[in-house]
């Protein structure tokens, strides 16, 4: 065994062998960290997804309500229970 020891393993292939595995696993930029920063990127873009979604649907409420008193008092009656004078609100949960 010794003797095999010998004739395979030399001080620079130690040395090969650790600088490898420092740059794998302990390095800044090692694959450890490489694969975690890449889940953090696909969380990322699916929140960004999210609020793109959120985003456009504001967007068009927006839109719509640019131009339509209509459905401005719809809202503000169906969201805040605002009423006219001449009106009774009844709200049912």
């Amino acid at each position: 065994m010794l003797t095999w020891l010998k004739r395979y393993v030399s001080l620079s292939l130690i040395v090969i062998l650790g600088f490898v595995a420092y740059v794998l696993f302990f390095n800044e930029n090692s694959i450890m960290r490489n694969m975690e920063y890449a889940s953090q990127i696909r969380e990322l873009e699916k929140e960004i997804a999210v609020y793109e979604d959120t985003l456009m649907h504001y967007q068009q409420l927006n839109e719509m309500l640019d131009g339509n008193p209509a459905e401005i008092e719809r809202i503000v009656r169906e969201r805040y229970h605002m009423q006219r004078l001449s009106e009774d609100v009844y709200i049912f949960e």
